[in-house]
């Protein structure tokens, strides 16, 4: 099932998401593959169950957009461990579409999270890797990759925000 996209302005995109405890469930597995299918219909590398309304910390990741099943993630309470280098780039979210802005991120990052069975694992990766462990990790905290822009890039944005959603075209 593919879940509709929450934008920003709803309240689930910025407070903490839940831990998950109860793992390997038939409901569990069922949400990650409705994740996934949600995330590649609406064209992402990631995707956090905020996103779709769900407060809970669970993320999925494909960086190879569905060409290479090994590349497909599941981070259920996931943690940075560490954040090695710099990387500057274009980056955008499902939850504020249509806008894209240049935001610095970690080059390596190191996480620790669980999987489906609630195994514990760590996993480094680099460059988009690296951008999407963090962009997705801290959609899990309530926080937005707009919160990395200068005041006056995040007051833009909200304006332009605001007159999508009087004109109706937001949300």
């Amino acid at each position: 099932m593919v879940y509709p996209i929450v934008k920003y302005g709803d309240p689930v995109l910025e407070r903490e998401a839940d831990d998950v405890t109860e793992f390997d469930t038939p409901e569990l597995h069922q949400l990650l593959s409705d994740m996934f299918e949600s995330m590649y219909a609406a064209k992402g590398v990631g995707l956090a169950a905020p996103q779709i309304g769900i407060g809970r910390k669970i993320a999925v990741i494909d960086v190879s957009n569905n060409a290479n099943p090994e590349d497909k993630l599941v981070l259920i309470n996931p943690r940075i461990l560490q954040v090695e280098g710099r990387q500057d780039g274009e980056e955008g979210c499902l939850s504020v579409p249509g806008f894209r802005e240049q935001v610095r991120r970690g080059r390596r990052v190191t996480i620790r999270a669980q999987d489906v069975k609630g195994e514990f694992f760590e996993k480094t990766g680099e460059d988009l890797l690296a951008r999407a462990f963090l962009h997705e990790t801290e959609h899990l905290l309530g926080r937005l990759y707009i919160t990395h822009l200068s005041a006056l890039k995040r007051d833009l944005m909200r304006r332009k925000i605001k007159k999508l959603q009087r004109a109706g075209e937001w949300g």
